[in-house]
């Protein structure tokens, strides 16, 4: 029987790995167990990935461009809502059913991990930044760079946070995880005050 080819095999390994990390948390998962769980050699894992966080970092970097094929074109110029709303849809979106486990974990191991922080902050969370500065100035063509920057910080922190609360077991959050885009984007643009 042949062997897999390398894509598939890469994401064979990638799709255990998250499966493994998000049930048993980093620290207690091993190589042997994220290739017990590929039906594979321990060592086979080392031919696609350096180490354990350079093997998590690609679970997120394969969700991150997953989210980036599926988004949609920018809305027109000036929308600024509809801006906003995709510029929400799309993180919230990625969080979904067993990702928010692969969350928790990822997020509790940054807290403490300097090595997995700066490679997660290098490749998941400044590309992120910096294309959602890129989308929010298409909209916005006169908003200056640094209120672009400081905006889509806000935005970023406010879909972090949110996440978090999440994975609290909030339940107000889980009922209404999926209309969270429309009801962000309008708190933002108009306030609490009635419509």
């Amino acid at each position: 029987m042949p062997d897999p080819n390398p894509t598939d095999r890469r994401n064979h390994i990638l799709d255990s790995a998250a499966v493994v990390f998000a049930a048993k948390g980093f620290h207690p998962t091993t190589i042997r167990d994220i290739a017990k769980h590929a039906g594979i050699a321990d060592g086979t894992i080392y031919n696609y990935f350096e180490s354990k966080p350079a093997l998590l970092l690609a679970v997120f970097q394969r969700m991150r461009d997953t989210i980036i094929q599926a988004a949609p074109p920018p809305p027109p110029a000036g929308d600024v809502r509809a801006t906003l709303r995709a510029m929400l849809t799309h993180p919230l979106t990625a969080l979904r059913d067993d990702n928010f486990a692969l969350f928790r974990v990822v997020v509790s191991e940054m807290l403490v991990n300097a090595e997995l922080r700066a490679l997660y902050h290098q490749h998941i969370i400044q590309p992120a930044l910096d294309g959602a500065e890129i989308y929010l100035r298409q909209a916005l063509p006169t908003l200056d760079a640094a209120r672009a920057q400081l905006a889509v910080r806000a935005i970023s922190g406010m879909v972090m946070g949110l996440t978090i609360q999440y994975t609290f077991d909030d339940p107000t959050l889980r009922g209404q995880w999926d209309s969270l885009p429309e009801h962000l984007a309008d708190l933002l643009l108009d306030g609490l005050l009635p419509r």
